[in-house]
């Protein structure tokens, strides 16, 4: 066979074009920005070429030992001169939206820490915009959906393995509030972002909808302050469904008596119980069936876990990160966290201060 002319690309297999090395950037190097690079550090073909944010000392401090990574002080300047397939976004929330809106605009796909937005009508503009991108894949930084017990959990649910549900408890309780809070920085002021519901909490409401849907109301809610001058340090609200589900959900970020954060569900269903933890599942039957016995069936953590390449704060962490890779080079990919997902999430949570008589 005659080797076509030079100035003719060869043709490349499918499986090389499979393996073809992902551009993506990060805007905000802060602390999960740095989470995020150096899990990306060793991806096999996501590779973070450029970076992106308005403190100096920290862009300065990454060039000394990531002089690969081109580094600007303004994103839009980089989306426009990078040749890039991604972005991530980590930056306070209430930045989110035009770093959406732009990345969107050179139709890259989007890794965005959650909350998604700080309003719904905003999360579900993007999220609709989103959907019209072709060979694109969009997803919010909802971890937990990726978190060895609970992607378990989330199974069980599915399978109908409790039948009818009838109620159930969410609690997640931490200790990243212990004093008293001037208001200072973006963390102690709402509009921001701040808040223990949309900084901490919006993870558990998330994991509820991810296991059981929107409710069609929430009632009873109320966000206390313990410590904050301006934000609430806890969250109590009630979830009620149309096929007479009801369940609750609790949410402290300044509790001392947890070193690490610490999220627990309790499901009850006609035919037995689900508690879990991020350390394993007991399940509760009451009556033998194919895949568990009558009584309590214990799943450890070790039992769950399945490894990831690379852990930096936890397996969920890195899963997430491949899961969006792979989404990035195959966009019809399963996405676990995706932006209407992130809209869903956000309309909850502005039910919950609605109903808290809390503006946003």
């Amino acid at each position: 066979m005659t080797a076509p002319p030079p100035s003719t690309p060869t043709p490349q297999p499918a499986q090389e074009v499979a393996r073809k090395t992902v551009k993506a950037a990060i805007i905000g190097v802060g602390r999960m920005g740095l989470t995020h690079l150096s899990i990306l550090g060793g991806h096999p073909f996501l590779k973070v070429t450029a970076a992106a944010d308005g403190k100096s000392l920290i862009t300065t401090a990454i060039s000394k030992y990531r002089t690969d990574i081109k580094l600007y002080d303004d994103y839009k300047k980089m989306l426009q001169e990078q040749d890039l397939d991604a972005v991530l976004i980590a930056t306070p929330p209430h930045l989110h939206a035009p770093m959406i809106d732009a990345a969107l605009d050179r139709n890259l796909s989007i890794f965005v820490e959650k909350p998604f937005t700080l309003d719904a009508d905003i999360a579900r503009r993007l999220a609709q915009r989103a959907a019209t991108q072709k060979g694109a894949f969009h997803q919010v930084g909802y971890v937990a959906r990726f978190g060895d017990s609970y992607l378990k959990v989330k199974s069980l649910v599915d399978q109908g393995i409790l039948g009818r549900l009838i109620s159930f408890q969410m609690e997640f309780q931490g200790c990243t509030v212990l004093k008293k809070e001037n208001g200072e920085g973006w963390r102690g002021d709402r509009k921001t972002g701040g808040g223990c519901l949309h900084e901490f909490g919006s993870h558990g409401v998330d994991m509820l909808l991810n296991l059981f849907g929107k409710p069609s109301r929430v009632v009873g809610s109320s966000l206390p302050s313990i410590y904050s001058l301006h934000v609430e340090d806890m969250v109590t609200s009630t979830f009620l469904y149309d096929n007479n589900l009801v369940g609750t959900i609790y949410v402290n970020w300044s509790d001392p008596s947890y070193r690490k954060p610490m999220m627990r569900v309790n499901i009850l269903g006609e035919n037995g119980r689900i508690q879990a933890d991020l350390y394993g599942i007991k399940i509760y039957m009451n009556k033998d069936n194919p895949h568990y016995k009558k009584g309590w069936n214990t799943l450890t953590l070790p039992e769950l876990t399945e490894p990831v390449p690379f852990y930096v704060r936890g397996n969920e962490f890195t899963r997430q990160l491949y899961a969006f890779a792979e989404g990035v080079r195959n966009p019809s990919a399963i996405n676990r966290s995706s932006f209407a997902d992130g809209a869903d999430t956000q309309e909850v949570l502005d039910m919950i201060f609605a109903d808290a008589g809390m503006e946003k």
